[in-house]
């Protein structure tokens, strides 16, 4: 299975964190083939196939992983021994600082965000698309990190996945008249009298005004749309397909 190591984040032995692709797997299509979702209408053996690859690939036990079921929220869930594979949680944030622990978050088109304090030794898993963007999803799950785990906002990092970016993702006036009255203006640009919108610019907006360096923030930079040989994209693959992941582990 391929996946790109989030070189920031696993830059010591205290933590592994990546994100998937969609090759290296055994799905058929439209799902070909390293998609980790249930509820795309997969062949659920394939899909646990592909997370048992993964599995062996990081070094964790499938059973001890935790992944959402994502619901465009702001919801965050601290994560102890109570959770695991077969019981995934509704919500769009996963924070834990059990060792052996993997968290999971899901996407094929919204922002995969996995997050790491080295002080306190915790880490969290972010959904973001649109809506969980404006309703500040991520600010939120750091937040939920200072308030559980003592973290200071200052000693997080932060790693953005492969996502859709302003290039191809086009909304309607409504969504844009909403993300300049939440202050993100900035995030929108016009061509061809479309609108499109970049929500990775909303979230690096959010962490720059929260006080996180930019030394402790990286961003993958892939477009899933424009890249849809390389990710799983709703957009570009006509909503038919699979999703990657961003799986972080705290060694």
């Amino acid at each position: 299975m391929k996946i790109i190591t989030s070189t920031l984040l696993s830059s010591t032995d205290s933590v592994t964190a990546c994100f998937t692709t969609r090759h290296g797997g055994v799905s058929k299509p439209p799902y070909t083939s390293a998609n980790l979702a249930f509820h795309v209408g997969d062949a659920v053996a394939d899909v646990l196939s592909n997370h048992d690859r993964l599995a062996g690939i990081l070094g964790y036990e499938r059973a001890r992983l935790v992944h959402m079921r994502q619901i465009h929220s702001d919801r965050i869930i601290a994560v102890d021994e109570t959770y695991g594979f077969d019981s995934p949680p509704e919500c769009d944030a996963l924070i834990t600082d059990r060792p052996s622990v993997a968290l999971m978050v899901m996407s094929a088109d919204c922002t995969p965000i996995l997050l790491y304090d080295p002080q306190t030794r915790s880490i969290g898993a972010v959904h973001a698309g649109r809506a969980g963007a404006l309703n500040a999803i991520l600010p939120k799950t750091i937040e939920a990190m200072c308030f559980n785990y003592g973290s200071r906002i200052e000693n997080i990092f932060v790693s953005m996945g492969p996502s859709i970016g302003g290039c191809c993702y086009e909304v309607n006036p409504a969504i844009a008249m909403e993300t300049e009255a939440k202050g993100y203006a900035d995030a929108l640009r016009t061509k061809d009298e479309k609108v499109f919108l970049d929500v990775n610019t909303i979230l690096l907006t959010q962490l720059t005004r929260m006080g996180i360096a930019k030394e402790q923030i990286e961003l993958i930079g892939a477009c899933t749309s424009c890249e849809s040989d390389t990710y799983f994209s709703y957009r570009a693959d006509k909503q038919h397909t699979g999703r990657i992941a961003g799986v972080i582990i705290l060694r």
